[in-house]
């Protein structure tokens, strides 16, 4: 059976932010129980959103792919946020915190980086 791929999934960033869900799902199991559905939840769906908005935009109007950049990048914003909280619970290391950030600091590059390469006109 042929591997069918979309166009959205060639790129890096989205690639790139499959992992962090990966990554973050890993950091997440390890929360305890009363946060399953509050820190866990907000952060599994924000570590999700990043991959979902790249998709979901692409191969749409440039205008319409910035956007959904956009949303990206403000769902990972809130993944940085969940980290931090994270660490100051201590239900992850502050080198568990250091790894997430440096993940999310790749993908926000990339993300900028796609964002300035969009004709807007």
């Amino acid at each position: 059976m042929e591997n069918v791929v979309f166009n959205f999934e060639k790129l890096s960033v989205y690639q790139k932010a499959l992992d962090f869900i990966d990554a973050a799902d890993a950091l997440i199991d390890t929360f305890p129980q009363k946060e399953r559905y509050r820190l866990s939840s907000q952060y599994g769906r924000a570590a999700l959103s990043i991959a979902l908005n790249i998709s979901e935009g692409h191969g749409d109007t440039n205008k319409q792919f910035n956007r959904y950049l956009n949303m990206a990048w403000d769902s990972l914003k809130e993944c940085v946020t969940c980290s931090t909280v994270a660490t100051r619970k201590k239900y992850i290391s502050q080198e568990q915190n250091d790894n997430t950030r440096k993940q999310l600091q790749e993908i926000a590059k990339m993300i900028m980086g796609l964002k300035k390469s969009l004709k807007l006109d």
